[in-house]
Formats: C-alpha cells, sequence, structure tokens
C-alpha cells in the first residue's frame, strides 16, 4: 500500500483510490457484526465486502435481501455507505473540512477538482458546498414525496424510514430497496402501475445522473439553454434521447399487453433505471432477449460524469459518435454546438470504452465457464456490476466466491472509473517530448 501511495506522491487520483477502498473495508467490518443482522449471526467477510463494495459503488447487486436479512443497524450502515459512495468519499471529507472550518490547501481543491470532474479549482469549494445542499434538499423532497404512500402501508415511523431510505438510494443510484418484506428480491415490481412511486423514484434517479456541474448550470442559467456550458447540453440532449428512444421501445414490443397507464410507466422506468440505478417495476426475466440487450446496452452507457452515476459515462458515449460523424462526413475535428472537441478528449472516450467492453466481456466468459450459465446471462450481471447499476436476472445470490470477486473488481473498477485507476497508477510516469516516426495504417 506504502509502494503505491507515496506520502511524497499522493495525487489526487491515488487519495480517491485509497478513499473508496478504506470506506468499503469499514463497512465490510461494520456488517460482518452480528448486530448487523436480524438473525445476529456474523455475515461471512467476502458477502460482507460484496455488500460493502456494492453499497459504496452504489450498485445494488445483493447477495441477501436487504429488508429481510440485515438488521436497523445493518440498513443503516449500508444507507451511510450509499451516501459516501453517491457524493464521493472526497466530497463527503470535504464537506467534514468546510464543517470544522479547517483549511483546505491546494493538494485537498485539487483532489476535490478530480473527484466531482469540475473544469478548474477555483471555485470548487464552493462547488461543493453547493452540491451537499443540493443532494440534501433533493433527497429530503424525494422522502417527502414518497412518505404518504409509504405511511398507508407500514406506519409513520416505518413509512418515515422507507421514504428516506429510497429517496437516498434513487438519487444515489444506488438500486438498494427494502421491499423484500412483500417478497424476497421484488425491488418495485409491486409499484409498477403506481401513480406516485414509480414517478418519483425515475425523477430522483435522473436528477442524480445528470451530474453535478448540469446542476450548477440550471440554477446559474434557469432555462436558457443557449447559456448552458457545452458539456451540460450535450449531457441533457443524450439523456433525453437515452430515456425516451428506450421508452418507445418498451411500450411496443415489451409491454403491449398490459392496460395503457401501467404500459406507459413500465416502460418509461425500465427506460430510465439502467442508467445507473438498479430499480426495477417488471420481472426482467420475462423480457426477451432484445430488451434485456438493450438493458445491457443501458447498463453500460450509465449516467453522466461528475454525478452520483457509474458506466461509461453519457459524454463519452456522445464523444464517439461525434467523432464517428465527422469522420463520415470527412471533417478534421469532432463538435457539440459550435465546439471543436480536443483530439484528446476523443482518444480518452476510445479508451475507456474499449476497457469497459474488454472487462464486460472478459467478465461475462469467465462467469458463463465458471458457473456453467448462459452467456447473456452472465453478460447482463457484468454489465451491471461494471456500470454501477443492480439489475440482476436473480443470479447472483447463487454464484460462486471467484464469480463474485470478479463482480466486486468490476463493481470498483465502474465506480471509481478506468482514467482514474490508469493515472493513479501511472502518475510517476514522465512524459517524453521525443515523438516517433509517423506512418499511416489503413482501418475500417
Amino acid at each position: 500500500m506504502r509502494k503505491f501511495f507515496p506520502r511524497n506522491n499522493r495525487s489526487p487520483f491515488r487519495v480517491i483510490i485509497l478513499g473508496f477502498m478504506l470506506v468499503i473495508l469499514t463497512g465490510s467490518l461494520l456488517l460482518m457484526l452480528p448486530i448487523a443482522s436480524q438473525q445476529g449471526v456474523r455475515t461471512p467477510f467476502l458477502d460482507a465486502l460484496f455488500t460493502s463494495t456494492s453499497a459504496v459503488c452504489v450498485t445494488g447487486l445483493i447477495l441477501y435481501d436487504t429488508a429481510t436479512y440485515w438488521s436497523n443497524f445493518g440498513q443503516l450502515v449500508i444507507l451511510l455507505l450509499i451516501q459516501i459512495g453517491g457524493l464521493g468519499v472526497v466530497t463527503v471529507g470535504g464537506a467534514f473540512a468546510i464543517l470544522s472550518g479547517r483549511r483546505i490547501g491546494l493538494m485537498q481543491r485539487s483532489t476535490m477538482q478530480e473527484a466531482i470532474a469540475a473544469p478548474k479549482v477555483g471555485g470548487v469549494v464552493r462547488l461543493t458546498t453547493f452540491i451537499l445542499r443540493s443532494a440534501l434538499v433533493i433527497e429530503l423532497i424525494g422522502a417527502i414525496a414518497l412518505f404518504p404512500v409509504f405511511v398507508q402501508e407500514f406506519g409513520i415511523l416505518r413509512g418515515a424510514w422507507y421514504a428516506l431510505f429510497h429517496s437516498i438510494s434513487a438519487f444515489c443510484n444506488a438500486g438498494f430497496d427494502l421491499m423484500g418484506v412483500k417478497a424476497p428480491f421484488s425491488s418495485l415490481t409491486d409499484y409498477a402501475g403506481h401513480p406516485v412511486v414509480p414517478i418519483v423514484i425515475a425523477l430522483l434517479i435522473v436528477v442524480g445522473g445528470i451530474g453535478f456541474l448540469t446542476w450548477e448550470d440550471i440554477r446559474t442559467n434557469r432555462l436558457c439553454f443557449k447559456k448552458y456550458r457545452m458539456q451540460s447540453k450535450v449531457i441533457l440532449t443524450v439523456t433525453g434521447a437515452l430515456i425516451v428512444l428506450p421508452t418507445v421501445y418498451f411500450f411496443f414490443f415489451e409491454f403491449s399487453q398490459e392496460p395503457m397507464g401501467r404500459r406507459f410507466l413500465l416502460s418509461l422506468f425500465q427506460a430510465v433505471t439502467p442508467r445507473t440505478a438498479g430499480f426495477n417495476t417488471a420481472d426482467l426475466t420475462s423480457m426477451s432477449e432484445t430488451g434485456q440487450s438493450l438493458i445491457t446496452i443501458l447498463m453500460l452507457i450509465g449516467g453522466s460524469p461528475g454525478s452520483t452515476a457509474g458506466g461509461m459515462k453519457t459524454t463519452t458515449l456522445a464523444v464517439l459518435l461525434a467523432s464517428a460523424f465527422a469522420v463520415f462526413r470527412r471533417r478534421a475535428d469532432p463538435h457539440f454546438f459550435h465546439r471543436r472537441i480536443a483530439s484528446e478528449t476523443v482518444s480518452q472516450a476510445a479508451t475507456i470504452m474499449m476497457m469497459y467492453l474488454v472487462l464486460f466481456l472478459c467478465g461475462g466468459l469467465a462467469i458463463s465457464r465458471l458457473e456453467g450459465l448462459p452467456v447473456l446471462t452472465s453478460l447482463f450481471e457484468t454489465a451491471s456490476a461494471i456500470g454501477t447499476v443492480g439489475l440482476s436476472l436473480g443470479v447472483t445470490p447463487q454464484l460462486g466466491c471467484f464469480s463474485h470477486l470478479i463482480l466486486i473488481a468490476l463493481m470498483f473498477f465502474g465506480r471509481v472509473g478506468g482514467l482514474t485507476l490508469i493515472f493513479a497508477a501511472l502518475s510517476n510516469t514522465v512524459g517524453i517530448n521525443a515523438r516517433l516516426p509517423q506512418e499511416r495504417i489503413t482501418v475500417g
């Protein structure tokens, strides 16, 4: 550990990775305590590690039903891990520093900048404060909206706890739920046609997944779309398309037998939740292979940078599509909204996509081979893990230890980010100005 995190070279990327590791380990130890389970038994370390990783990485894949296995203490630990993981370990740490009145140095500001994907170091403390306040307000509004529904079913105290838990879990794109009291691993299927719960949860997922900088743009410029940053414009455009198009598909091809209102809610929710929340209101195993494949693609894309969501990110997809269109139209550079995209950004987007696809495919094939499962089922699980989604076709609890370790590694990679891991590992590398001779190579 000291070799990877030497005192004289603690880059922001390494601090972020170490922070996530420490929180995951702490959460694992707390979940191992007998008080964390309803039966008062000690949870095996690997199972506790899997649950803690899933919570901190806001994934939602579980080995035990959250409502029926974990005690109130265990559920509280999971909720705190979700909140820390959703807002970011560094962001939460920065919040404590701000509240305590401590001076935040340049190194800490640089780390906070990387953690929230801020464009510059200047104003990062103010932006962090805005993020924390906005998150708490939005989660409280979500809990208030859900409270009347849950209080009718579970009473005042339990209804308030359920409303708060699901609001935080949805906003942080975690996908953990407490509806196992109705049927184990049932998620929100009992509310498929409900007029409040699916809409509120979907709105929380979208708001949490569009990114902190987009919030600031909306707060500053209101509805004046032209004044938004180019990144915010791209995020909102791509997010809208990734909600509308899958909704149309699900509406006409997956839930056509349902009544009109329920059909629309099912279609909309299944379009929103794969990026990257993990709740579901439909039985995913009953969907066609085409529908499951579409959800797999959405899980890999994920949310937006600097948000509570994981995945490759909407901007990565947008940059690659813009680059492809530039090639088709024989233009030198891709562009969005009359702004040119740097070649370095295109290279990073291609690298991110390659890493996600390789790990997604290798992990899925390995699990398929180890467990004797269909390849599509295994790829669905690995896409859910690396996209930090949490949707499952019901096989996660039955997987073996090696498969669980694969999913743990994929969840950590998906939340921390591939480039963060690479930059952390290569931060000691010194750039070389000399350039090798160039020669053309034909592709395509």
